[in-house]
């Protein structure tokens, strides 16, 4: 049973203290603080459902990745049955890591320290010397057999939870599913990645980076301006194109949930006239997403997507679909629809997470997805734009990580640090006229109400004893 509680800091602060949930302020101290963040270890990372992994990165029995589960690592493994696994990767014995490789092949995984053995599954297999009994008649092997956490597969993504008597995946995710599975269940045959995950290390706090990835707007008409100055927005010759306004982009819907999930849902109604010529008004469903498929869906995939979803759902994903979202903590997805020289549109899919590694710093994580059914020419387009403008080299990451670090260095000030981060611009209107699917909804202009979620759920857990 849960219970509330009010942690307090060495300094006699509270969290309380930190987060004024009737101004939607939050101090700016909660980006630097080392008492926070162990906190943030033990109520959210190890009671959240967390995304280690997609499942294409393991496809064949015994294989094997490394990840990082807030601060603990963890093995995401496929046994010879193709169940998959997540297991601490920390020998029971003298704590060792089991495996130092990112990833690999092996159906019995075992320390260099001792030589104590494991299967896929964490089940302890033995000791060297099995005659001479090295680990002992105390405990038996189940009780030496690596911690195991709980595991749920979703559209390929994989997530784990130590909380294993806590809420059910799909509890979680709540309202959010509605939507999200018109991004991650679109097809028979599902996603795969095309090829591992991106990574750099910025020298900055994981929330910094999470609660923008929590669905905010705003920083996008001025951090990234030269999208349309000079990129993929900008002006045409013939007049085509915003130049330099990106105010159009920031129209549309967006929905926040109770746990922190998040999406911002675009208007393709500019998208479909500017390509076809056509009042997307008088389109049907799938006549708009034949001119204009999802990202990663091809002309020939949408009569998949027209007998896999509900006419509620078809509505959003040819009006208003999802393009860039999280998942609470740490995660960011976008399914974003960009223009081309020659007037066409290539989708980019990708997905990324924000490891904590500490206070200041954490490792960021890019995955850049399509379907399998999708040609292999287009997924070369997506793999080359997505790259460009999302990745480790990513222009629009390079813009992200250049602000995060200022952020987390000015929140260890003796007087900024009580500055506080503001989410007061509120949507004065609920669902648009005819909106069909569930949350907390608002139409319009962006605004701060997704980054404001991702800070109540913070501040609920925080709060909560189990």
């Amino acid at each position: 049973m849960l219970k509330r509680s009010d942690p307090m800091l060495s300094d006699g602060t509270r969290i309380s203290d930190l987060i004024n949930l009737q101004t939607r302020e939050v101090k700016l101290r909660t980006l630097s603080d080392k008492e926070l963040y162990e906190l943030e270890m033990e109520k959210i990372f190890a009671r959240t459902w967390v995304f280690l992994a997609h499942e294409t990165e393991i496809p064949n029995p015994g294989d094997f990745v490394q990840r990082d589960m807030g601060s603990d690592s963890v093995l995401v493994t496929r046994d010879k049955n193709g169940e998959v696994h997540v297991v601490l990767n920390v020998c029971t014995h003298r704590a060792m890591k089991v495996s130092t490789l990112d990833s690999g092949n092996t159906h019995i995984h075992t320390c260099i320290y001792h030589g104590w053995a494991f299967r896929p599954n964490g089940d302890f297999i033995g000791a060297p010397v099995e005659k001479e009994c090295m680990h002992g008649k105390l405990m038996t092997k189940e009780q030496l057999s690596l911690k195991k956490a709980r595991v749920a597969l979703y559209g390929g993504l994989v997530f784990a939870t130590w909380n294993v008597d806590g809420p059910s995946f799909e509890e979680f995710l709540g309202d959010a599913k509605w939507y999200y599975d018109t991004l991650w269940c679109r097809t028979t045959k599902g996603m795969e990645v095309l090829g591992p995950p991106q990574r750099f290390i910025i020298r900055a706090n994981w929330k910094a980076a999470a609660e923008q990835g929590a669905s905010d707007g705003f920083h996008t008409l001025t951090l990234h301006r030269w999208l349309g100055e000079i990129g993929p927005y900008a002006k045409k010759p013939g007049g085509e194109g915003g130049g330099a306004d990106l105010t159009p982009e920031m129209y549309g819907v967006e929905v926040w949930t109770d746990h922190g999930h998040t999406m911002r849902c675009i208007d393709l109604g500019r998208k479909i006239r500017r390509i076809t010529g056509q009042d997307p008004e008088q389109l049907t469903p799938e006549q708009r997403l034949t001119v204009l498929p999802p990202p990663g869906i091809t002309p020939e995939l949408v009569p998949e997507l027209l007998s896999r979803f509900t006419p509620e759902q078809l509505q959003v994903m040819s009006t208003n679909p999802p393009q860039v979202g999280n998942f609470f903590p740490n995660g960011l997805f976008e399914f974003i629809y960009l223009p081309t020289a020659d007037g066409k549109v290539v989708g980019a899919m990708a997905l990324h997470t924000y490891v904590p590694l500490g206070p200041d710093k954490f490792m960021f994580m890019n995955w850049v997805l399509a379907e399998k059914d999708t040609p292999a020419q287009v997924k070369a387009a997506m793999l080359r734009i997505s790259c460009q403008l999302l990745g480790t080299s990513g222009m629009v990451e390079q813009d992200d990580s250049d602000t995060w670090p200022h952020q987390t260095i000015v929140a260890k000030g003796a007087m900024s640090r009580h500055i506080t981060l503001k989410y007061q611009a509120m949507f004065e209107t609920g669902k648009p006229e005819g909106w069909p699917g569930p949350g907390h909804v608002g139409s319009g202009f962006t605004k701060d109400d997704t980054n404001w979620s991702f800070w109540q759920y913070w501040h609920e857990l925080m709060t909560t004893d189990c």
